[in-house]
């Protein structure tokens, strides 16, 4: 489980290196203080998505992605110098900051557009239209796993407003019109339209 709350950018060291059975291996470069937090077999939150530490030494983490995780995600398309947003799994007696985040991305989408302003930058994503009815106006959206406030949405769009410690301090910061992006809607939104439609069902 994570917050949304991204500790740092990382960064590939290595161009993705085939992992056997479809699969892709990533060698991401962090800090020691983030490497402290991790072992193998922990959770590590890349960009969104929730992957286990096979390999670790030092400010080195080693990561392999399924079939399935590169099919749903951006992390296929990622090479050797691209940042990544970093946040290790939440632990007992850490504040939760932003909002529950599972690391199972729902989908990908894209900036559509932004416009820089004095005290943040408005950001437009576009979204599948199956994902948009989890997107509600003041509630939370997971992008590149950073937890946003939703301040508008349409029947495929969404915006947010990026506050200047989320354009220093993560990926979104340097997204421009046309990049993808890997999104999560809020879980609880799921949960309670699988609830009410089995409610349906037994009336």
């Amino acid at each position: 489980m994570f917050t949304g709350i991204i500790v740092e950018r990382g960064c590939l060291i290595e161009d993705p290196a085939p992992s056997g059975q479809g699969g892709v291996r990533l060698v991401i470069g962090h800090s020691e203080e983030v490497g402290r937090r991790l072992e193998i077999g922990a959770s590590l939150s890349v960009s969104g998505v929730c992957l286990t530490i096979t390999e670790l030494k030092g400010t080195r983490s080693t990561v392999e992605l399924s079939p399935e995780t590169l099919s749903r995600t951006t992390l296929g398309g990622l090479r050797r110098g691209d940042p990544v947003n970093l946040e290790p799994a939440l632990r007992m007696g850490d504040a939760l900051g932003g909002h529950w985040v599972q690391g199972h991305v729902d989908g990908t989408g894209v900036v559509l557009a932004r416009s820089p302003g004095d005290r943040f930058d408005l950001v437009r994503f576009g979204l599948p239209v199956d994902l948009a009815r989890y997107v509600a106006e003041k509630g939370s959206v997971a992008v590149d796993g950073v937890s946003l406030t939703v301040i508008a949405v349409g029947d495929d769009w969404f915006e947010v407003g990026l506050i200047p410690q989320t354009l220093g301090a993560t990926t979104l910061g340097r997204k421009a019109a046309g990049d993808p992006v890997n999104l999560e809607v809020d879980v609880l939104a799921k949960y309670t339209e699988r609830l009410l439609a089995a409610g349906r069902n037994r009336s």
